[in-house]
């Protein structure tokens, strides 16, 4: 079975994420296509696939403006096929922020009308050299104030790469 796995990525690590799926669908024996959305020119076809899986990441409470327009524009093909959607946050890194992980997602839904048949919040990427001066203070004193990691000099991925993993999987067998 064909699995087309759509992502954006912005720093890096959703692209890393992306990469990771298509491995494991690949080692499920199913045969993955996957495609970078970021690039503006991607050609996006969904004919030949059942299942979908989606990924992106979250900056300033919103997925890659890009990302949405996309998933406005195919939405009824994103219906008409078993869907996953990953949302790719710091937040989902952290038991206390999960739940603003949650609204990050349910929020680009309402905005797109996308109705995944699953969903997964996944912890990303500390990248200091990806930020400005903003966007270090905003991790500094909003998502990483009660943690020991400077964002400023840091680079710590969060990724729990076997829980991830397990959504893909669970995902892929549920459909069997």
């Amino acid at each position: 079975m064909p699995v087309l796995i759509l992502f954006a990525s912005i720093e890096g690590q959703t692209r890393k994420i992306a990469q990771f799926i298509e491995e494991t669908v690949s080692g499920a024996g199913y045969e993955a296509t996957i495609v970078d959305v970021s690039d503006k020119m991607a050609d996006v076809t969904f004919d030949g696939f059942d299942t979908v899986i989606l990924a992106a990441p979250v900056h300033e409470r919103r997925h890659p403006p890009n990302f949405e327009v996309l998933l406005t524009a195919s939405r009824a093909d994103l219906e008409a096929r078993r869907t996953l959607m990953i949302s790719v946050s710091l937040g989902a890194a952290f038991p206390k922020l999960m739940g603003e992980a949650q609204e990050y997602l349910d929020e680009m839904k309402m905005r797109t009308g996308l109705k995944p048949n699953a969903e997964a919040l996944v912890a990303g990427a500390v990248r200091p050299s990806s930020y400005g001066y903003y966007e270090t203070e905003v991790l500094r004193h909003a998502i990483l104030r009660h943690q020991t990691i400077d964002p400023r000099t840091q680079e710590r991925e969060f990724t729990d790469w076997d829980a991830l993993g397990e959504v893909v999987t669970n995902f892929l067998s549920a459909d069997k």
